[in-house]
């Protein structure tokens, strides 16, 4: 997300020819989009997305349970995961 926000700020820079970007070749600003694209196909390959999507989920889910244990007063001996 990074090299995409970098990508688009070169980008509006060499639009606007502002600051020394204006001077800088277009495939030189292109580079940042190039990189977030091989990032992306890395990431969902390798599983990478996929198993950061599964760490939001359980925690979501571990958050909602112990919000559930509060309410119902009660406290869990030995915490399950």
């Amino acid at each position: 997300m990074y090299l995409l926000g970098l990508g688009l700020v070169l980008l509006a820079l060499k639009y606007l020819e502002i600051g020394p970007v204006a001077a800088w070749d277009w495939w030189i600003i292109a580079v940042p989009f190039g990189l977030a694209v091989l990032w992306w196909a890395w990431a969902d390959s390798s599983g990478y997305t996929k198993k950061k999507a599964m760490e939001r989920e359980n925690e979501r889910r571990q958050a909602r349970i112990d919000r559930n244990h509060e309410a119902l007063g009660t406290i869990a001996k030995k915490k399950r995961r």
